[in-house]
């Protein structure tokens, strides 16, 4: 399903052609890409990007697009990994109370969030190292992303492979805006949770192997 069709299944389903009404389907079909976000994780939603740190730096910017950690690796000369651990940034502060303490990087904390100004992102924000790198380091950040609308792009992972639930998650958001019956609310939001729990399932068929999880071939 790209934008078109999904713009024209939400007038359909709820039979309003309103100016108004219309005019807010882009933010309908936005909120509901990003509760589907925000509460399933598939590998289609994973990235992974290097980087760099200079000596004496401790903070490293995060992407644009970024959600959360998979993994952060700190790549020495030598093409070795070393991944970092997650800590609260007031642990750093407390085992590392100078920033001049130099050293491979153990730990990593979020630091900050982002920048906005208008509504628009004018700065990411940063991840913080500790101890602080004693050298220029690559590295390789593996993480889940925030994904372009299909507002914006005009098909999507989730419009050919979740169409049900954002489809159904538009609605649900349509009809509230509409202040709709609550019973057709509940029932679009019914079936937005189980078209939700079946791209879950697909998730964890994506996460298992076949061998290892029991089934074997003759």
């Amino acid at each position: 399903m790209n934008y078109a069709e999904l713009t024209q299944a939400i007038q359909d389903y709820t039979e309003n052609d309103e100016a108004t009404f219309v005019s807010q389907i882009p933010t309908f079909i936005r909120q509901a890409e990003q509760r589907i976000v925000r509460t399933i994780m598939v590998p289609e939603l994973r990235k992974n990007v290097t980087g760099s740190v200079t000596s004496g730096s401790q903070y490293l910017a995060r992407p644009s697009d970024f959600l959360s950690v998979l993994s952060l690796a700190v790549v020495d000369d030598s093409g070795d990994y070393t991944y970092l651990l997650d800590k609260d940034v007031n642990f750093l502060r407390e085992a590392y109370p100078s920033n001049a303490t130099t050293g491979l990087p153990k730990y990593y904390g979020n630091f900050d969030g982002d920048t906005y100004s208008g509504g628009v992102e004018t700065e990411n924000g940063n991840f913080i190292l500790a101890p602080t790198p004693d050298g220029n380091y690559v590295i390789e950040l593996h993480y889940y992303y925030d994904p372009p609308s299909i507002v914006t792009t005009g098909t999507s992972w989730f419009g050919e492979n979740a169409d049900t639930a954002l489809l159904y998650g538009a609605l649900v958001e349509a009809y509230t805006f509409m202040k709709g019956e609550p019973d057709l609310i509940s029932q679009y939001t019914a079936r937005y949770k189980e078209a939700l729990n079946e791209v879950s399932g697909l998730d964890i068929k994506l996460k298992m192997d076949n061998y290892r999880n029991g089934e074997r071939h003759a």
